[in-house]
């Protein structure tokens, strides 16, 4: 028998009152987590959810978000959260395509929910959905295979649509063990939670694995740097998931010396190169942790690579070695393995690996040699296998933990009266880790200024994707097939910011 529920079932028969989950001051045990989860469940079968059925949820951080990831999964149906930062457009694009059942919304996001039949979550229901459930009988648990489909996550790509990611109760035993054996997960692991959980880094990194040992995470709706602190000190919490633009408003938080951090041991980042000075800064702040760089992708269900401790000076620049269940190799654009320290397509293989996209088998073929994974990253390998990412082959801007694919954004800015050609880039940002930039040509006689430019984009795009400059050149540089050459663009506004 396989099912996320059946591990908080084991340990509230064994350590009934042992905390699982704090949110907003509430501290919720196994036994009442696992009650929840059943009378949850019981619900989602009342309103017609059976194994198989996809149920989406446009929710911030709650204690309601996790029993919707436990209780779906005790029907034996499909868990799809959905970014709630994205447009009513996107959101109802990613519910159909899913074919989504049901979308569970937050109320102050419920202006946003399409696509599916929807129930709104007030504030009550977002502290426990049983108060929505009422009355409703607990359900039996549902029993699944390794192989069948757990969960749906939608990541932004080259293209105008997301692509949904196929999740499984494999992938999810082996990201598991994997991090159990690189982080050392046990029953006292106290994990904060502050990204936002629709985002594979704090759903699964370790996220809800800590739940497996039958640890304890605390859950806050929004990242703020003094409440995090705050929780680290009150809570006496030891591990923690922080995107880069978190742990430098951390950093810079002017009270943060009023807070008691000291039972941190270590928090894993990643997204971006860290510099040497945010170590150091982090070390000095957080003097019993450690910084761990990590790489990963939502098709990998996150934390391929960690940072091997006591190695972070070191190895500046990386990201750390494989896990224990998955291979990488630097492959060519035949799928040739390339040798150590020479730059290529950053190729996975393993047990926690997507078997594809959802309804895209010619996506899904593009995306293997195989049965390597390509990542369309570009890296490299050292001689102890080290991985160091140097280009993003997708042109992905990651800003603040979020993903932004810059054609999506170029196509919306194309509809602009006057635009001739557009690059969008992203470029280095003290705070946001990479900020949105649009380098534009115009016909002869147009015109275009900044605010024209982002009312048109906000009517169109989820706010993390508008750009926050914008450049007018005369011309932008092109290869001899006519590609445009953004890692030049890049190069040219890097040197001269």
């Amino acid at each position: 028998m396989i099912n996320l529920s059946s591990f908080i079932a084991f340990h509230a028969r064994r350590t009934p009152d042992r905390p699982a989950l704090k949110y907003r001051g509430e501290e919720i045990a196994y036994a009442v987590f696992d009650a929840r989860i059943r009378r949850v469940a019981g619900w989602l079968a009342a309103q017609g959810i059976g194994a198989g059925d996809v149920v989406a949820v446009l929710m911030k951080n709650s204690a309601a978000f996790l029993e919707l990831v436990f209780a779906t999964s005790h029907l034996g149906a499909v868990f799809l959260p959905i970014n709630f930062r994205l447009s009513r457009d996107e959101v109802g694009y990613i519910a159909g395509n899913a074919g989504a059942r049901l979308l569970i919304a937050d109320e102050e996001l419920a202006a946003n929910a399409a696509g599916a039949k929807i129930v709104v979550l007030n504030e009550a229901a977002q502290q426990s959905v049983t108060r929505l459930a009422g009355d409703a009988p607990h359900a039996p648990m549902h029993v699944r295979q390794p192989s069948d489909l757990m969960r749906l996550m939608y990541t932004s790509g080259t293209t105008d649509r997301p692509k949904g990611v196929m999740l499984t109760y494999d992938n999810f035993y082996w990201k598991s063990a994997d991090q159990t054996i690189a982080l050392g997960l046990s029953a006292e692991t106290r994990l904060l939670v502050v990204g936002p959980l629709y985002h594979v880094g704090a759903l699964d990194l370790p996220g809800i694995a800590v739940l497996w040992h039958g640890g304890f995470i605390r859950i806050e709706r929004n990242f703020e740097p003094e409440t995090a602190l705050g929780a680290i000190a009150e809570d006496q919490l030891n591990a923690a998931w922080f995107a880069p633009v978190m742990t430098t408003a951390m950093l810079t938080c002017p009270t943060r010396e009023r807070y008691d951090v000291s039972s941190l041991k270590w928090a894993i980042g990643g997204g971006e190169k860290t510099p040497e000075l945010r170590i150091r800064a982090f070390s000095n702040c957080f003097r019993n942790a450690r910084y761990i760089d990590a790489y990963g992708l939502t098709e990998t269900v996150g934390g391929d690579t960690f940072m091997d401790a006591g190695r972070e000076i070191e190895k500046i620049g990386s990201t750390g070695r494989a896990i224990a269940h998955v291979q990488i190799e630097i492959r060519d654009e035949d799928g040739k393995a390339l040798p150590p320290n020479v730059n290529g397509e950053i190729c996975l293989r393993g047990p926690k690996i997507t078997r594809g996209y959802w309804k895209d088998p010619d996506k899904t073929a593009a995306a293997f040699f195989g049965d390597w994974f390509r990542s369309g990253d570009v890296g490299y390998l050292d001689d102890e296998g080290f991985l160091y990412l140097t280009d993003r082959k997708k042109d992905m801007i990651i800003s603040g933990g979020e993903n932004i694919a810059s054609s999506e954004v170029e196509r919306v800015i194309y509809d602009l009266p006057g635009v001739r050609e557009v690059a969008v880039i992203g470029l280095r940002d003290a705070r946001w880790g990479e900020r949105p930039v649009a380098i534009v040509v115009l016909a002869e006689g147009a015109r275009l200024e900044l605010p024209a430019l982002t009312k048109h984009c906000r009517a169109r795009l989820a706010s993390f994707k508008v750009p926050r400059e914008l450049i007018i050149r005369d011309s932008l540089p092109r290869n001899p097939s006519g590609k445009i050459l953004k890692r030049v663009l890049r190069a040219e506004l890097e040197t001269s910011e």
